[in-house]
């Protein structure tokens, strides 16, 4: 094989490109965080936007909403086509066919047309799928969780340079001369464009294992039909409830803070932009903690020491996001947010420090439903934001208490597998031997 290693790397150096493993970590990483610029880039556009297409509360709901809810059922089919078409195929169509209504937006001239578009662009959040699934592959049981953490930080991470980078191009495109009308619909065409250019860098430059695509290794797993009776299992539910609680909020939060912060505060679009990003940027380290914390946690106490982790962090979320609800100010509604990021996007790494090892012969059925469950999350607290007779502090107030209550029932799921099961084994696919 030329010296080449084709297993499981069982350490992590951010700072390497050496080996398929670590290129195909960056590609990955790198991809879900473009895919945040083409899934959210009308977020921190959307002041402007609510005046060009005349939107009212309701309809910005259902915007917020139809934003969300596309992923759902694409994470669940995007994590059925990883177990048989392979990380790479999957990432790369999806990249090229959610580009389409990224580039196509522009074209919205109603609050109808633009809420479809909008729905259309939401399959592109499948992409977290295909990220976790794709790490998953390349590193150890004993590294997973944390590998799985930095990609999914990293990658989140676009979320908050989308809302900082996204008003600048706007301003950009205004500075040029073109009206507001024009400038959100020109600034999208960005976004599209380093969709396909990081299609191309996924397809060229990465593989589905260390050990090869799909198509040239011995993968009875992967052949063998999906075991649905997992879905019988709690723990996949508990997980689901939780990342509905994390991940869920924070692509609600993507969604309507800079709108809160202008409403609310009185900020204009471009500085709403830059604390909105703030809370995206604690991705760079907080989603990777979560999941270096729950490796750590998990050598001594297995997945019943990562439960209880999760708990932990689900329940200082749900506290920081009533302080941040009650805050009378901005200063002490920013110091609140930050707070409350710092643990919701550790539980984040924490809930998929846990998941690929919930049932190793269905990891992609399994992250899908789980992955699923965090925009489900996001589109029923859209209806909190949607509705008339609730503010948008009151809705994070309630969220709060939600979060609190399903931290409780993730402190008493028994996450250890029965005894004779090993909690973290490993999945090695071998080359295909010569013909």
């Amino acid at each position: 094989m030329n010296n080449i290693n084709t297993r499981p790397l069982t350490k992590l150096n951010v700072f390497s490109v050496k080996g398929i493993q670590m290129r195909t970590f960056h590609i990955t990483w790198l991809t879900f965080f473009v895919c945040f610029f083409g899934w959210f880039g009308l977020a921190p556009l959307m002041p402007t936007i609510k005046e060009d297409l005349n939107l009212d509360k309701s309809q910005i709901g259902n915007i917020i909403i139809a934003s969300v809810s596309g992923t759902i059922v694409a994470r669940l089919l995007i994590g059925r086509l990883c177990d048989v078409w392979g990380p790479r195929k999957t990432h790369t169509a999806l990249l090229l066919i959610g580009s389409i209504p990224v580039f196509l937006v522009g074209l919205a001239d109603s609050y109808t047309s633009f809420l479809l578009f909008r729905l259309a662009i939401s399959v592109i959040g499948a992409s977290f799928v295909v990220t976790q699934f794709h790490t998953s592959m390349m590193f150890a049981p004993s590294i997973k969780g944390t590998a799985n953490a930095v990609t999914g930080g990293w990658g989140n991470l676009g979320g908050g340079v989308t809302n900082i980078v996204m008003p600048l191009i706007f301003a950009a495109i205004v500075g040029f001369g073109f009206t507001k009308s024009e400038a959100w619909r020109y600034a999208m065409i960005i976004p599209g464009v380093m969709m396909l250019l990081a299609a191309f860098l996924n397809w060229r430059f990465t593989k589905d294992t260390p050990a090869g695509n799909f198509d040239e290794i011995e993968r009875n797993r992967v052949k063998s039909k999906t075991d649905y009776s997992v879905l019988k299992d709690w723990r996949i539910w508990a997980l689901t409830l939780a990342y509905a609680m994390c991940f869920g909020m924070e692509i609600t939060f993507d969604n309507v803070a800079a709108l809160h912060f202008v409403q609310h505060y009185g900020l204009d679009q471009k500085t709403a932009g830059f604390w909105a990003g703030a809370f995206g940027l604690m991705n760079l380290f907080a989603r990777a903690m979560g999941g270096f914390f729950a490796d750590r946690v998990g050598r001594v106490h297995g997945l019943r020491g990562k439960g209880l982790l999760l708990a932990a962090v689900l329940l200082i979320e749900g506290v920081g996001l009533i302080l941040f609800a009650s805050a009378g100010s901005l200063t002490l509604a920013i110091i609140s947010m930050l707070s409350f990021a710092l643990f919701l996007k550790m539980a984040n790494g924490t809930t998929y420090a846990i998941t690929p090892f919930i049932n190793e012969k269905n990891v992609g059925l399994v992250s899908g439903i789980v992955g699923a469950g965090g925009n489900l999350g996001g589109m029923m607290f859209g209806f909190l934001f949607k509705s008339p007779e609730i503010t948008y502090v009151q809705a994070f107030s309630y969220i709060g208490y939600i979060v609190i209550a399903v931290a409780l029932i993730v402190l008493v799921t028994k996450f250890a597998k029965p005894a004779g099961e090993t909690e973290e084994a490993a999945l090695v696919l071998e080359p295909a031997p010569a013909p």
